[in-house]
């Protein structure tokens, strides 16, 4: 299937997404969002994709939200609309998704990597929240992902001020997985998935649904929620056959059930 802003593909057991909009460094509108919602439903369905990448071009993973899109509207069409709502069912994709990123990833570029679940960044990434200098605020999960990222005072300090950070600090600040040489940035995303890929795909969805949950829970309730899913999968073929492999000093065969 063809599309109009994003270049979809499969690399064996990883799909791979590349946002492309180069006129606009990959601006996000209405398109892409329904693009990407449409190609994140079809690898979710495939039992043969085990984890995703979405990355975008060398000068920017996405410099932000259309503000052409954006700048004619007004109060009753923005909340009519609830808009940028739509933004939360990208987060909500159940297969784990690396953000490349090199370049410009601000504003929703920005809040769009933070939906991801690893952020591998390029030496040359840019992070940050300016919305402030447009006269608004994030709009699309900046001000509650960033913070849960990288704490109430550097969130603070970077959408007040609407300043950018580089690779390096965006790494020492809990944002960044990772920073790798620019000319490695896919390779090295890539490789990762397809680790991931080659796991227990039930258990890569339980580790990421227990990541995620502690978020959202007290301590106890999600050392308790952590144990169901590790009790739950002693239910499949693959525990079975992942601690046979590891006795007899062998790779497991995982077939994903």
């Amino acid at each position: 299937m063809a599309y109009e802003t994003l270049i979809v593909e499969t690399h064996g057991a990883v799909g791979l997404i590349t946002l492309n909009r180069p006129q606009a460094l990959n601006a996000l509108n209405s398109t892409v969002l329904r693009e990407l919602l449409q190609v994140h439903e079809a690898f979710q369905a495939d039992d043969a994709i085990g984890a995703i990448v979405l990355t975008g071009s060398e000068r920017a993973f996405a410099a932000g939200a259309d503000i052409k899109e954006m700048q004619p509207l007004g109060y009753v069409d923005v909340y009519s609309r609830d808009l940028m709502s739509g933004w939360d069912d990208v987060a909500k994709v159940r297969k784990p998704v690396i953000a490349a990123v090199s370049g410009f990833a601000l504003g929703g570029g920005c809040e769009l990597a933070m939906m991801c679940d690893i952020i591998i960044a390029s030496e040359t990434a840019k992070f940050g929240q300016p919305e402030i200098t447009l006269g608004v605020i994030p709009g699309m999960g900046g001000s509650q992902r960033l913070t849960r990222a990288v704490g109430r005072y550097k969130a603070m300090d970077l959408i007040l001020t609407g300043r950018m950070m580089d690779a390096a600090e965006a790494e020492r600040a809990g944002l960044v997985s990772r920073v790798v040489a620019a000319e490695r940035l896919l390779d090295e995303a890539l490789e990762a998935a397809a680790k991931i890929a080659s796991l227990s795909h039930p258990s890569v969805l339980m580790a990421k649904e227990a990541v995620n949950r502690a978020l959202e829970t007290t301590l106890d309730e999600g050392l308790r929620f952590e144990r169901r899913l590790f009790h739950s999968l002693f239910s499949t073929e693959d525990q079975k056959e992942g601690m046979t492999a590891f006795i007899e000093k062998r790779k497991p065969a995982f077939k994903n059930r």
